[in-house]
């Protein structure tokens, strides 16, 4: 049975990371001709309708990965990820900023270290993984005010960081591919 779930990783034909598509889209860019590569597994075979003069069935076979045709509209490095709690909590590995425990993601909670009160803002660099214990004990003070040092600090994530961060089903072959192109100073490469 095929796992609905499953995505292809679609790139740029230069190899930039594009979006995570279903494999009805995937088969749609094979159809159109606009894979220019592959790589990865083979992860799916689709069969179509019989030619009526050669008596041929159309076959689509799939990959995890697939790099398209075309030179995307944006510049993929312009971009900022988009901030989530999901992602948040998997860029900071699940880890309270304060106390450094580990936690379940609905024991956690998105900390702002200048706080909303003291007119901070909701960004990737204001923001950190807090337990809810610890979050409540910050209250709205900064980490000075509150006495409670940060144990590491926030980042933007990369491109390629993002898109390990938006996809919690990621083969094997995807995972290899991006993480070949994360910066060296990655919390994801611990």
């Amino acid at each position: 049975m095929l796992e609905v779930r499953l995505k292809v990783l679609k790139l740029s034909a230069q190899g930039l990371p594009q979006s995570w598509i279903s494999l009805e889209q995937a088969v749609l860019h094979y159809a159109s001709d606009e894979v220019r590569w592959e790589m990865g597994a083979r992860v799916a075979t689709f069969h179509g309708g019989h030619n009526a003069i050669t008596g041929n069935q159309s076959i689509i076979t799939v990959n995890s990965i697939i790099g398209t045709k075309g030179v995307p509209n944006i510049n993929p490095f312009n971009l900022k990820p988009g901030l989530t709690n999901g992602k948040l909590f998997a860029r900071d590995r699940n880890v309270c900023a304060y106390c450094g425990d580990h936690f379940h993601e609905e024991d956690l909670t998105r900390e702002h270290i200048i706080p909303f009160a003291q007119n901070g803002i909701d960004t990737w660099m204001n923001v950190v993984t807090a337990c809810r214990a610890c979050n409540h004990r910050k209250s709205s003070r900064t980490p000075e005010q509150a006495n409670m040092p940060l144990l590491y600090t926030p980042y933007v994530p990369s491109l390629w960081e993002d898109f390990i961060l938006r996809n919690r089903r990621i083969l094997a072959d995807q995972m290899e591919f991006l993480m070949a192109h994360v910066p060296r100073t990655s919390r994801l490469l611990v």
